[in-house]
C-alpha cells in the first residue's frame, strides 16, 4: 500500500477509480484542505469527493452512511452528502469506500459566520428535522456509533480515569458534579434520529450560514443529547440561549449533553493538558 495515513494516499485513490470507476478514471485526485481522522477524503474532479475508512473500526459507517443518507436528505433542510459510488476493497485497501457529490463550503468557525445566534438556530433547525425522520429499521445506538446515542455512562471508567489525571490542573470538583449530574439524567424517551459528530468540521458555511452536515458515520437511533455539544465547543453564552431555544430540549437531555462536551473535552485535554482549545471549551462547560 501507499505511504500516507493508513496507507491512503492519491496514488491509491486514483488506482482504485480507475479499477472499479473508469469512467471517471481520468478526472484528477487532490487531497481536502481539512481532513479527517476516521476517514480520509480526497477531491475527485470539481463534484465528487472520496471517502475511506482508516481503520476496520470506522468500516460499518460505511454501509451505514450508503443506506441511510438518501433515505434521510429529503427531510433535511441542508445539504448532506449524496452517495453516487460504493467501491470495494481493491489495490491492496482492505476496506469498502465511496464516492460522493461534492458540497462547497468551509468548514464552520467563528470567523467565518456572520451571525452565531442565527447560525446556532440553523444547527437547531438542522437536529430538529433529524429528529422528525422516520426511524423504522434505523441502526440503533450501539458500538457503530460509538456509543453516541447511548447513555454517557459506557464512558464513566474513562472519564474518572481523566478526572484523576488531570486532577490539579483543571477544577476536577465541578467537573465530577457535571459528570454525576449527566449520569443521573437517565434517558427515558422515545429513540429519535441523532447525528452524532456535530462539529465545526463537520458543518460547513458559505457566505457566514450553514449550507450542509458532513459525516454521519456515528449516526444512529437513539438518545439525542450527543447532538447538542456544539453549545460548548463552538457558540458563546449568547448564540448558546439561542440554541438552546430553538432546539427545545428538556434538562435531562442538556444535562447529557453537557456531560457529553465534558467527557470528550477530558479525553483530549488528559493526551495534551496544554490544548488551549479544549481548556477554553472546559471553561465554558464549568461556568454555564
Amino acid at each position: 500500500m501507499s505511504d500516507g495515513r493508513a496507507g491512503i494516499d492519491a496514488a491509491l485513490v486514483r488506482r482504485l477509480i480507475v479499477a472499479q470507476f473508469p469512467r471517471w478514471g481520468g478526472l484528477p485526485v487532490t487531497p481536502v484542505e481539512v481532513d479527517g481522522w476516521d476517514n480520509r477524503t480526497y477531491r475527485l474532479g470539481d463534484e465528487m469527493s472520496v471517502r475511506l475508512p482508516t481503520a476496520e473500526g470506522y468500516v460499518p459507517a460505511v454501509a451505514k452512511e450508503n443506506e441511510w443518507l438518501p433515505r434521510l436528505a429529503p427531510a433535511l433542510p441542508v445539504a448532506v452528502p449524496e452517495v453516487l459510488g460504493e467501491g470495494v476493497p481493491g489495490e491492496g485497501y482492505p476496506y469498502p469506500w465511496s464516492i460522493r457529490g461534492w458540497l462547497p463550503g468551509e468548514t464552520a468557525s467563528r470567523e467565518r459566520i456572520d451571525d452565531l445566534p442565527a447560525f446556532a438556530v440553523a444547527v437547531a433547525e438542522f437536529i430538529r428535522a433529524l429528529q422528525q425522520c422516520d426511524t423504522t429499521g434505523g441502526p440503533i445506538a450501539g458500538r457503530h456509533s460509538f456509543y453516541r446515542g447511548a447513555s454517557p455512562a459506557h464512558y464513566d471508567e474513562d472519564t474518572r480515569r481523566y478526572l484523576s489525571i488531570l486532577d490539579g490542573q483543571v477544577d476536577t470538583g465541578t467537573a465530577a458534579r457535571i459528570w454525576a449530574e449527566a449520569l443521573e439524567a437517565e434517558w427515558t424517551g422515545e429513540p429519535v434520529w441523532f447525528h452524532g459528530d456535530i462539529a465545526h468540521g463537520n458543518l460547513l458555511v458559505d457566505n457566514g450560514k450553514l449550507t450542509a452536515v458532513l459525516d454521519f458515520g456515528t449516526s444512529g437511533v437513539g438518545d439525542p443529547a450527543c447532538d447538542l455539544v456544539l453549545a460548548w465547543t463552538l457558540l458563546d453564552r449568547e448564540s448558546r440561549e439561542a440554541f438552546r431555544e430553538a432546539v427545545d430540549q428538556d434538562e435531562g437531555v442538556w444535562a447529557r449533553a453537557r456531560g457529553w462536551a465534558l467527557w470528550k473535552a477530558l479525553l483530549l485535554l488528559a493526551k495534551d493538558p496544554q490544548r488551549a482549545d479544549q481548556r477554553h471549551v472546559l471553561g465554558e462547560l464549568l461556568t454555564g
